[in-house]
């Protein structure tokens, strides 16, 4: 028996891989009968397909990073897999929300790791001096890796689908 905050959590989950699995047509043909954009900020950014992607990339992040010997590019490998399951099963294209959920999750974790990978002192004069180098750059490669992950999983989702 399940407690009703873990069956709400559930539902909750569930509305968001519905959101991503929605029909393209479906959406549209729903934003335009109701004059909205369909749940999307400005019609090219949805808050809730950008919190899913966030959670799998940094999931994604912390699986791949947890291989012993290929623990620094299992991280991208990682956020990839998650672009591709996304673009995979989601009918829409996600790229906007995909590369931002892939640079925020590994620039957090290029900043986190060398904060916490050097003896303090020298970590904290490291971020201070070059913080922004740092996360820029596990940012750019984040975003990169979600979305070539994103493309594979939505050529492969279209393979799939298209008739012979």
């Amino acid at each position: 028996m399940q407690r009703s905050d873990q069956r709400e959590s559930e539902q909750s989950v569930d509305d968001v891989l519905s959101e991503l699995t929605r029909d393209g047509d479906e959406s549209t043909a729903t934003a335009q009968s109701t004059g909205g954009d369909g749940g999307r900020l400005g019609g090219y950014f949805s808050p809730r397909a950008f919190l899913a992607a966030l959670f799998l990339s940094i999931g994604g992040l912390v699986v791949g990073g947890s291989v012993p010997i290929v623990g620094f590019i299992g991280r991208f490998v990682g956020i990839a897999a998650a672009g591709f399951l996304i673009g995979l099963v989601g009918s829409n294209r996600r790229y906007a929300e995909i590369g931002v959920a892939g640079a925020i999750a590994a620039g957090l974790a290029f900043v986190l790791s060398t904060l916490f990978s050097v003896f303090a002192p020298v970590a904290v004069d490291l971020l201070a001096e070059y913080g922004v180098v740092i996360a820029g750059a596990g940012a750019l490669g984040g975003g990169i890796a979600g979305l070539v992950g994103h493309y594979f999983g939505r050529d492969l989702r279209n393979g799939l689908t298209q008739e012979i």
